[in-house]
């Protein structure tokens, strides 16, 4: 049969779907909704030919009014404005909706990338004995984050999936249901949630999309690469943050963690619960329905009637499993037997804890720590650290670190940091023996700066107690200081007896994070990628002369400024010398609702993952070495664009320009995550305490990208200019690593729309500053370009470029609203005289138009 292009297949399942329901908004019976639905496409169409005219936000706003409001005062503009933006907001909501019901047409599940698809080439290449071997050591690894870049409440994530499901049904009555329960339905959250409201939304995650898709994906593994084999290796984990990332969220407490862990097992075992309960109406042979119903009765208390207490445990259920699947092997000629396997994997892949909630902590918070505890030790005569400690040397510190022991509590101390730090380590025992040693196994070290910040997050667990801890300590790097530092630490490290000795126990693995977020808002974006592909290769290269594991854990965002983008092609790209056993990235915000919101986006996103280890280490191994020469250009072109961006980000009006002409300081207005916008509670803005999700986001805003892009251009020209142009385009098509990295900068110049802000150049304190940053957009656009081959951005994938574009169009309006509304908040405080009043109202529309403008983006913070 023929199947029709992907951008054909988008224009029917998607664009024109969209037309059609969206034509249905506006009959719905709600005040002022028709009269919104009329207007909003008159003015869309206004915003479009004004900016095409190079209008200003404000000549466009008053241009409608003028055609079409019939003399509206200041109150009905607004008011207007404010029934736009909620209109609008619905309107993504529809798109959602639609784009997801028709993941599955526009993207082959069975295609290149998939399992399926793997196994069949293996097949093709005689290599499956290969594969096999590979997938009984390889994982993939997805972290589940709070962070703050989700606006939908969790009400409307339930109506984007009823609407997902009567738009894959073609059910009108029902999607115009449901459209009506839309309008009737707040997007806007009152109060700021808590750490654990974020661990319950994205639980729904794990209960309704991961825990059905894992089970599949490791059902097909058994039959199809394993030949039935029951699996050793759990090939799939998922990590969790909300309730044990400290860092820079002062509103994550001990009793918010183990509140967490207690609702991950509750929330585990009603899955098994409705499973047994499903697989009953099968297992009604004789020898296997009393047992089987007994193992229901005992999860059924566990869930519905203890306090905590279990009574079955892990070891129990899966001894009675075992015993069942031996009887219906032996007596019941296997009937069923791939329906209890799949169960049977998923309780080996879940265990009581469904995901690993990791702690995460600030070097620095524990540099305090550490002061308050040598202190109090010092005071209370407790003989931990010698007199001297601080004056010897990093090795002798860190000898004495692998030492220490006692037996502290969290009342031997004043400071609430050090209190909770404490206590945090005993909350990880508690779930470990509540949840099993996965429930909580991880101690991030954020910031890290020295061999001494990984040692002193160990030396926690000795000074609590706990000997030979069960847990990895984990060191993020993030900024390109530290990545150029973090071989030197980890050699410190590994060389360290007492170190080596718990790597042992830990199964000689050494679990490393290197966070893209805040990489690149040091060093801009080729230079953050760069810095941590080396870093990745020098952390091997000394792990493996250690005989060490290493495991990378990618902290990555959704768009391609924090690591996002294509993310199979980065990890099929990486060369021999970077250890790739496993796979572990971040998901976060509309990364999780967008690529696995769904069972089958969720599918086709676990296996690009899955795939894209294969195809590293299986199909290409050895490949996509960069040679010296390749690796000396890639330096060349970091540094080239890592100077450009540094003057730019040094530049005086880069603080100010993001303080009163974009949306920065407004994200702290949206009550979207537990996590306060920055590190310090200053007034003044600091860039090194400006978290890395406002700071993108920021820019998403503007439509300027310019974390995805600024100084690539420049780099580019550099070569262009000196003659050296060829080499950069012998790289691009020889280098699966460096054509990844352009074409996600693609994907950022795409989403970029400086029409909207073009009004700037004008402004008599940043025009010159608006004209650097447009001048670095259209070298860089002009210079992909040349170097692609391509007429437009993204044109090798028109699917993608074309959700964007309708995207684009849809959030024009509210895009040209808040830019609107920016510019009153700026005329109103330069009047002493203003009316604070009119202020709050417009300042509350810029507010409110970041939600729907995010949403519609899907990866842009």
């Amino acid at each position: 049969m023929y199947t029709s292009p992907k951008l054909e297949r988008f224009e029917e399942n998607v664009a024109s779907k969209y037309q059609i329901y969206n034509s249905m908004l506006i009959t719905l019976p709600f005040d002022n909704v028709g009269n919104t639905g009329i207007m909003l496409p008159l003015f869309a169409e206004v915003c479009e030919s004004g900016f095409k005219n190079q209008w200003k936000p404000q000549q466009i706003f008053d241009f409608f009014s003028e055609k079409y409001l019939d003399n509206a005062s200041e109150k009905e503009k607004i008011d207007l404005m404010f029934r736009f933006i909620q209109y609008v907001e619905r309107q993504i909501v529809l798109f959602d909706a639609i784009e997801d019901a028709a993941f599955s047409i526009i993207n082959n599940l069975d295609g290149a990338n998939s399992v399926r698809n793997t196994k069949d080439r293996a097949e093709s290449k005689n290599m499956s004995k290969e594969l096999k071997k590979f997938f009984e050591d390889f994982k993939i690894r997805t972290v589940l984050t709070a962070h703050p870049t989700q606006f939908y409440p969790g009400s409307v994530l339930g109506i984007i999936t009823d609407l997902e499901e009567a738009i894959t049904g073609n059910d009108l009555k029902r999607i115009k249901e449901l459209l009506a329960q839309l309008g009737k339905t707040p997007f806007i959250k009152k109060e700021k949630p808590t750490p654990f409201d974020e661990a319950v939304s994205l639980t729904w995650y794990l209960e309704n999309v991961f825990y059905e898709t894992a089970g599949n994906i490791m059902q097909y593994f058994q039959k199809n690469v394993f030949e039935g084999e029951l699996l050793k290796n759990q090939i799939i984990n998922f990590g969790f943050w909300p309730g044990g990332d400290r860092d820079g969220n002062p509103f994550v407490t001990n009793e918010i963690t183990l509140k967490v862990t207690d609702r991950l097992r509750t929330s585990i075992l009603k899955c098994y619960y409705n499973d047994i309960r499903q697989l009953k109406r099968k297992l009604t042979f004789a020898g296997v329905d009393t047992i089987w119903t007994e193992l229901e009765h005992k999860i059924y208390r566990s869930v519905f009637y203890s306090k905590g207490e279990l009574y079955i445990t892990l070891d129990e259920i899966k001894a009675t499993l075992a015993e069942i699947r031996e009887k219906i092997v032996t007596n019941h000629q296997s009937l069923y037997l791939d329906d209890l396997d799949k169960f049977i994997n998923k309780v080996n892949l879940f265990g009581f804890y469904f995901a690993t909630l990791d702690v995460r902590q600030n070097s620095k918070i524990h540099d305090a720590v550490f002061d308050e505890i040598e202190k109090v030790a010092k005071d209370k005569n407790l003989n931990i650290f010698p007199e001297n400690y601080d004056d010897l040397s990093e090795s002798e510190r860190l000898n004495i670190l692998m030492e220490v022991k006692s037996d502290l509590t969290a009342t031997m101390f004043e400071e609430e940091n050090t209190k909770s730090t404490i206590d945090s380590i005993y909350a990880i025992k508690t779930i470990q023996e509540n949840n099993g040693e996965y429930g909580s196994n991880r101690y991030i070290i954020s910031n890290t700066q020295s061999a001494q910040n990984i040692l002193e997050t160990y030396a926690l667990f000795g000074l609590c107690g706990w000997e030979n801890p069960t847990v990895d300590i984990v060191p993020l790097f993030e900024t390109v200081e530290d990545l150029q530092n973090a071989e030197k630490i980890m050699d410190m490290l590994y060389s360290n007896k007492k170190y080596a000795e718990h790597l042992n126990r830990r199964n000689g693995k050494q679990t490393i994070m290197l966070g893209f977020s805040d990489g690149t808002k040091d060093g801009g974006y080729l230079m953050a990628n760069w810095s941590i592909y080396k870093a990745k290769e020098a952390l091997t290269a000394i792990s493996r002369k250690y005989d060490v594991e290493v495991i990378f854990f990618d902290g990555r965002g959704g768009p391609p400024a924090r690591g996002g983008g294509k993310t199979h092609k980065f990890y099929a790209s990486l060369g021999p010398d970077i250890e790739n056993k496993e796979i572990q990235i971040t998901i976060q915000g509309q990364t999780i609702s967008s690529n696995f919101g769904t069972l089958d986006s969720c599918r086709f996103n676990l296996e690009n993952l899955l795939s894209a280890g294969v195809a590293n280490q299986v199909f290409y191994k050895g490949e996509n070495k960069l040679s010296d020469s390749e690796k000396e250009l890639l330096e060349e072109l970091s540094t080239v664009s890592y100077k450009s961006y540094s003057d730019f980000k040094n530049h005086p009006k880069f603080i100010p320009y993001l303080e009163r002409r974009s949306a920065l300081k407004y994200y702290a207005q949206a009550n979207i995550g537990s996590r306060p916008s920055k590190r310090s509670k200053s007034d003044k803005l600091d860039f090194n305490d400006l978290r890395a999700i406002p700071f993108v986001g920021a820019w998403s805003q503007l439509k300027q990208n310019v974390p995805g892009f600024y100084g690539v251009g420049t780099a580019l020209k550099h070569f262009e200019e000196n003659g050296n142009w060829d080499k950069v385009q012998d790289l691009y098509n020889n280098s699966l690593f460096f054509k990844t990295l352009i074409e996600n900068s693609m994907m950022s110049l795409a989403k970029s729309f400086f029409p909207l802000t073009a009004y700037m150049k004008e402004d008599a304190e940043f025009g010159a500053f608006w004209e650097i940053i447009f001048k670095e957009f259209e070298e860089t656009k002009r210079l992909l370009l040349k170097l692609s081959g391509f007429d437009e951005l993204m044109e090798n994938y028109p699917d993608g470029k074309a959700s964007i574009q309708l995207r684009e169009q849809i959030v024009l309006p509210l895009l040209t609203i808040q830019q609107y509304a920016l510019s009153k908040i700026n005329e109103l405080n330069a009047d002493e005289k203003h009316d604070d009043d009119l202020l709050k109202t417009y300042e509350k529309i810029v507010m409110r138009s970041l939600f729907g403008n995010i949403n519609a983006s899907r990866n842009s913070a």
